[in-house]
């Protein structure tokens, strides 16, 4: 065998990472708004298939149920595990209420249609998870978790938004947080001309 021949590890923690992500795009896509409750933690990803027209390029690759390309990949996590909770503590409804909360927020958007969201998730054994959403963002560079930060954001609460309003509600507003943050420079119209070049480079 060739030196600069590197034998397959199955157990190396990339080939791990990419099995998590593999068997979450196995999944079927379901609607983001008629998911009913379920137990569990894990990983997932949002398709948009709608008209708003920065995001025309992306969505034509989800239309027609074939959902090839995420615009936000997330993760659940059981309460707890950032800080070092008990091992193979019972997750409860995490991952299901993410979505839920995923779902309230598109709706409170004036310009997006939760008809137009389809997800994938897959539940996942909690030291699998974050190694599975970062491949997964890895490998599609997804248009909210990239190029417009905020999706995922919750309200910061009273007296902590001095922070600059996320890219998210600059270009689809509705929270009713949001407008007590700062305000951006850049208009909804500069960003979605980022997103259109974003998208074209990425998709050349």
């Amino acid at each position: 065998m060739s030196a600069d021949v590197i034998p397959f590890n199955p157990l190396d923690k990339k080939n791990l990472g990419a099995s998590v992500a593999d068997a979450l795009l196995a999944r079927p896509a379901v609607s983001l708004g008629a998911l009913t409750a379920f137990q569990g933690a894990g990983v997932y990803a949002l398709y948009y298939t709608g008209r708003f027209k920065a995001y025309e390029a992306l969505a034509k690759l989800n239309r027609a149920e074939r959902f090839q390309m995420p615009i936000y990949v997330g993760k659940a996590v059981p309460a707890g595990s950032r800080k070092g909770g008990v091992l193979d503590a019972s997750p409860g409804q995490v991952l299901f209420k993410r979505l839920g909360e995923h779902a309230e927020t598109v709706k409170s958007a004036t310009n997006l249609d939760l008809e137009d969201f389809h997800c994938r998730f897959l539940i996942v054994d909690d030291i699998w998870i974050p190694l599975g959403e970062a491949l997964l963002i890895a490998r599609f560079s997804p248009l909210w978790n990239s190029l417009i930060d905020g999706f995922g954001n919750h309200d910061p609460g009273k007296g902590r938004h001095a922070g600059t309003r996320p890219r998210w509600d600059v270009i689809h507003p509705g929270r009713a947080w949001a407008p007590r943050c700062q305000e951006r420079k850049e208009s909804a119209r500069d960003i979605e001309r980022d997103v259109t070049a974003f998208l074209a480079n990425m998709l050349a």
